[in-house]
């Protein structure tokens, strides 16, 4: 099986990304990621998160279900992070600095008290589309995988949702996610944009935004439901988490 179809085959026909995105994997630059991928771990080089993870983010949230997109930059690069799904982590792995401060938000615009683990797995199950723009990285080292493909597929992901989708919220955090984000339709969907919230720039004015009640007006306005931002506790997570 050549690579581009292994990469192909890990992505859900009956979530309806497929049909959209099939056409992806005939381009050339596909072809050379994939490639590149199988190099990568011929090389015996780890790679993140484990290719059964690798469209979580598409996989757990069907087009005709998404509500809100979050835009990440690439997965985490330690080992037991990264599962597909931009700022989250399994439930075994305690919340990176960013998340810790995306829950510090919540809890101040919603009172949600933040929860005992950092997995947004069932976020996505609701219909918040957790994308990264790249979608793997070597172990321990950040940004391996940057402008090996990823960035034009992802971009045809993010096309997908503003002509397909209804009345999407899109949280744009950090000048990477508000450039990827510049050919959204304003007029359809709603595009809240601020501060990173690592710790580096979450205080000038990540903290504060109230994104997530806002993105839930949006949703009210529009007669989608909103999104639930409580996330169960790690007792209660599903065990396939």
């Amino acid at each position: 099986m050549h690579p581009v179809e292994a990469l192909a085959n890990t992505l859900r026909p009956d979530r309806g990304w497929k049909e959209h995105l099939s056409g992806e994997f005939c381009q050339p630059y596909m072809k050379a990621l994939a490639e590149f991928l199988a190099e990568e771990e011929s090389a015996g080089k780890v790679l993140f998160p484990d290719s059964k993870h690798c469209f979580n983010a598409l996989n757990s949230t069907p087009l005709g279900n998404v509500r809100v997109v979050i835009l990440g930059q690439d997965p985490y690069h330690g080992p037991g992070q990264a599962h597909g799904l931009c700022f989250s982590v399994r439930p075994d792995v305690p919340p990176p600095p960013s998340l810790v401060n995306i829950f510090k938000e919540i809890e101040s615009d919603l009172g949600i008290v933040p929860p005992d683990h950092g997995c947004l797995q069932p976020w996505a199950e609701q219909g918040v589309l957790l994308l990264n723009s790249v979608l793997t990285v070597v172990q321990g080292q950040a940004g391996a995988h940057q402008g090996k493909g990823w960035e034009t597929f992802t971009d045809r992901v993010i096309e997908t949702v503003n002509r397909k989708g209804d009345g999407v919220v899109f949280l744009l955090w950090g000048n990477y996610a508000r450039k990827k984000g510049r050919h959204i339709d304003r007029s359809r969907h709603l595009v809240l944009e601020g501060p990173h919230p690592s710790p580096l720039s979450s205080y000038r004015g990540f903290f504060g935004c109230k994104h997530f009640s806002r993105a839930n007006e949006w949703l009210r306005e529009q007669g989608h439901a909103p999104v639930c931002w409580a996330l169960p506790s790690k007792a209660d997570l599903d065990a396939d988490y």
